[in-house]
């Protein structure tokens, strides 16, 4: 497992500064966290990520990846209806093939929950996140934002059959699919509907996985690989879903298709995104208003506006995020190396068990990547 190499005390101090003064109580996890758990709540797409562990006979468990899961899980066991916890520790992913990234590396932060308005709360912890980058001494950095809610509010405005808006919603974080979506528009509703075939059509509804099985047996098909047979029956239901609810017009998609291409500073890109609205803006308007509140907080949070950009496209790998998503970049690291990022996930403390209207958003910066005289 690859480390990362040491912060110099003084950098690492300041580094942890604005955290220390965000009024956070300062909370630790386990290292080890329930891999089921974490694949159901970030995504299937982490697996390749995780490094996983189990003892014979016990539960697959894999060493934390983040710190946000394993956080908000101590808050909803806190029984508190609100809270601010701060972090330090570290944190494991597995590189990509070919990446001499560290597998092994510090992580501190910040997690939010319930209270106050969300435009303003998302605007402190973006500020908190640039602070601390920037206190590493790096002269090259700059903000990247995005708002999966924002891309949901356009979705609405475009008045789309119910089935197939959820299902564009779905597929904002996984670009390929969305790429399939919009490209089955100009495919035609025949060629369409030829390209999907589906094994479970008619089997009821919790006998997926066992007639799955059984036509893996009638075949002589022994399955290989780790990905799980409920996650192949979600997906072919996916997949069936798809094929019997409408799909995008050739107009409708190259609405969309425009709206991803939207990059630049965030005034002008929020302009241009109303400019592509359809016929119904009501939803559209009130996100783009709660914008309006988050920019004057960066502002006054002190994130240089000359170094800020929105990203309609841009979402994170961890699927529990649903509304702003940040990363603060260094020129010098390139896109794939954030120093810090974060975002809000107001739907992850109810599948954890928390009662519903509970807010979430919090932030990670990497100290390694935010020391200047560190990784180039």
């Amino acid at each position: 497992m690859r480390l990362e190499p040491p912060v110099p005390p003084a950098a690492l101090a300041a580094i942890r500064a604005p955290f220390a003064d965000a009024g956070a109580k300062t909370v630790e996890v386990s290292v080890l966290q329930p891999l089921a758990l974490l694949l159901d709540l970030s995504g299937e797409a982490m697996r390749p990520r995780l490094f996983v562990v189990q003892a014979e006979g016990g539960e697959e468990l894999a060493l934390r990846p983040d710190f946000t899961i394993p956080v908000a899980r101590a808050h909803i066991d806190s029984g508190a209806s609100e809270g601010r916890y701060a972090y330090e520790g570290k944190a494991f992913r597995a590189a990509p093939a070919g990446s001499v990234r560290a597998e092994e590396f510090l992580q501190v932060g910040v997690e939010a929950f319930g209270g106050g308005d969300a435009a303003d709360a998302d605007a402190e912890v973006v500020g908190l996140a640039w602070r601390s980058a920037a206190a590493g001494g790096r002269t090259d950095l700059t903000l990247t934002l995005g708002d999966i809610a924002l891309f949901g509010a356009f979705i609405d405005s475009l008045a789309l059959a119910p089935a197939l808006s959820a299902r564009l919603k779905r597929l904002f974080t996984r670009p390929r699919l969305l790429q399939a979506e919009l490209d089955l528009a100009d495919a035609g509703p025949t060629e369409a509907a030829a390209r999907i075939v589906n094994p479970l059509e008619g089997v009821p509804a919790g006998q997926g996985e066992a007639a799955l099985r059984q036509l893996w047996a009638i075949a002589g098909i022994e399955p290989v690989g780790s990905r799980p047979v409920g996650e192949i029956v979600r997906r072919l239901a996916e997949r069936a879903e798809a094929a019997s609810t409408p799909h995008l017009s050739p107009a409708e998609a190259e609405a969309v298709r425009c709206y991803l291409a939207v990059t630049g500073a965030p005034g002008a890109a929020l302009d241009a995104i109303r400019g592509l609205a359809g016929p119904d803006t009501a939803a559209l308007d009130a996100a783009i208003a709660g914008w309006s509140r988050r920019l004057a907080g960066l502002a006054a949070q002190g994130v240089p506006a000359d170094g800020v950009t929105l990203t309609a496209a841009f979402g994170r790998a961890f699927g529990y995020y649903d509304g702003l998503v940040f990363e603060v970049r260094s020129a010098a690291l390139g896109e794939e190396r954030p120093v810090a990022a974060g975002g809000r996930y107001d739907g992850l403390p109810a599948r954890l068990g928390a009662a519903s209207g509970q807010g979430a958003v919090g932030c990670m910066v990497r100290p390694a990547r935010a020391f200047a005289g560190g990784m180039e």
